[in-house]
């Protein structure tokens, strides 16, 4: 079964991950604009409302919204304070929630929103608390929001492994777990786009 072709508005589309997806999806036929901070056509800062507002007001209405982007403070517990654990609740839950509450309101009827959390929510690691913490509040957040959103808007989440991709820079935090392909992972995106799943956590590991 064929599905007609979406325009997606990608955040964090230049990114390992981002690109995957970005490229998949094109592949599907959909429309894909990629944005993130330094993009110069589609700039976005999920840390400020009138950023996130300024982008979605240029571009209209859309039929999916995607975040692939969110950064968290890793480092050992007893040296962590509130400042360091901040960085997570401010930059990848409140700014993908932040895309998601402005989001609905440009998204046309039957339209989707997929967030992005990671296999750290249900699999902690040393130095990774603030993740965990993190990752399941997006998940919270994406299972409450499915059961509010109108107009028959869906909400899910995407949790990944550790990516193939980035195991030079994140393999040793990552010991003995088994890593997904970034192209891998885009496939629950599409699932989650395409697909009829709303309060979802579409896990690839």
């Amino acid at each position: 079964m064929s599905t007609s072709p979406k325009k997606i508005l990608l955040v964090g589309a230049g990114g390992t991950l981002g690109q995957a997806v970005a490229q998949h999806l094109r592949q599907r036929g959909h429309e894909v604009i990629g944005a993130s901070r330094n993009d110069p056509a589609h700039p976005i800062d999920l840390r400020s409302d009138d950023s996130v507002s300024t982008l979605l007001g240029r571009l209209g209405p859309l039929d999916a919204i995607i975040a692939t982007t969110g950064k968290v403070h890793f480092g050992p517990l007893p040296e962590m304070d509130a400042a360091q654990f901040d960085v997570g609740l401010q930059d990848k839950l409140l700014g993908q929630v932040r895309l998601a509450l402005l989001g609905q309101h440009h998204l046309n009827a039957g339209g989707s929103i997929t967030l992005t959390t990671g296999i750290l929510t249900e699999q902690p690691i040393a130095q990774g608390a603030s993740a965990t913490a993190v990752n399941a509040a997006v998940e919270g957040f994406v299972r409450a929001a499915a059961l509010e959103l109108r107009n028959g808007l869906r909400i899910n989440a995407v949790s990944p492994s550790v990516l193939t991709e980035a195991l030079d820079s994140y393999g040793p935090f990552f010991p003995g777990f088994e890593p997904v392909d970034a192209a891998r992972a885009a496939l629950a995106y599409q699932r989650s786009v395409e697909g009829i799943g709303n309060g979802q956590v579409f896990k690839v590991w």
